[in-house]
């Protein structure tokens, strides 16, 4: 498979914000405008013409934005809101589709942190398609924007804010974690506590990785998953040199000094059994 044509529609809104209008089109609005100027709150989605592949590649599915307006909710401030993509495969002139449902959480315009939340319970499609004999499902892996793929999308009050909404096609009950980053120059001086190794799952089935190891190359640069750590189908966790962010797992190896050696290095990822599930190297000077 390779080119294809998406476009999508929300189909469903629940609970049930007021004045809902445009189901069933590429741009649904909800709210009562709280200024009086008309302007609503909203989704929209739209596609394009891309290359997707069943080869693990990340794809951009369409672009996703929140018309993010003051409004009156009626007292609903979340709620689900229901996408089915068309994905129309050029090869075979046929159209298939895959639902997903976003969350949204209409923040308090005056609380301490006024942007709007946009994320995915659910990121894999209950819908699949067969390539060579196999089942595969599109799972989105995360929102893009400004270069940066992020599992929640945070929208700004009084503007109109996009991201392009990532994806893969994966075979259907099997998780596929894999490391997409290391991020090596870090913006702290000296102890570079910052530098990250980021690791997604892109598969269609949660990944128990309690006692999975992370390290580079140099002795003593080891990270232990601890128990009970799983990694959702779809979603991305982040390892700190010595930082702790919630948002992405809040996973560090405590380190005092720099891990990631700027001119290269090898971080590897092994399961409890030692063996390596995902390698990524970078730069020059890798052994």
């Amino acid at each position: 498979m390779s080119k294809v044509t998406t476009s999508g529609t929300w189909t469903a809104v629940s609970p049930t914000p007021p004045e809902v209008t445009g189901l069933n089109t590429g741009q649904i609005t909800w709210g009562t405008p709280a200024d009086g100027s008309g302007g609503k709150s909203g989704y929209a989605f739209s596609g394009g013409t891309i290359d997707l592949k069943a080869d693990g590649s990340e794809a951009v599915l369409g672009t996703f934005t929140h018309q993010n307006f003051p409004v009156f909710g009626g007292g609903v401030d979340q709620f689900d809101v229901d996408l089915v993509v068309r994905v129309r495969f050029e090869e075979d002139r046929e159209d298939r589709r895959f639902t997903y449902r976003f969350h949204h959480f209409e923040t308090p315009n005056d609380g301490p942190v006024p942007d709007d939340e946009v994320d995915l319970p659910t990121r894999v499609s209950p819908e699949s398609v067969t390539v060579d004999g196999e089942e595969y499902a599109a799972v989105i892996t995360g929102f893009k924007r400004n270069g940066e793929i992020v599992n929640k999308f945070l929208s700004p009050e009084n503007d109109s804010n996009s991201a392009d909404i990532v994806a893969v096609l994966s075979r259907v009950g099997a998780p596929d974690v894999t490391i997409t980053e290391v991020c090596h120059k870090g913006e702290v001086k000296y102890t570079q506590a910052d530098e990250y190794v980021e690791i997604v799952n892109r598969g269609t089935a949660h990944a128990d990785i309690s006692g999975w190891i992370l390290y580079a190359d140099d002795p003593g640069q080891h990270f232990t998953f601890p128990p009970g750590t799983t990694l959702k189908a779809g979603r991305r966790i982040r390892v700190y040199t010595d930082e702790v962010h919630p948002e992405w797992g809040g996973y560090s190896f405590g380190s005092g000094r720099a891990i990631w050696h700027d001119k290269g290095d090898t971080a590897h990822l092994l399961d409890t059994d030692e063996t390596v599930v995902s390698t990524y190297s970078y730069g020059t000077d890798v052994s």
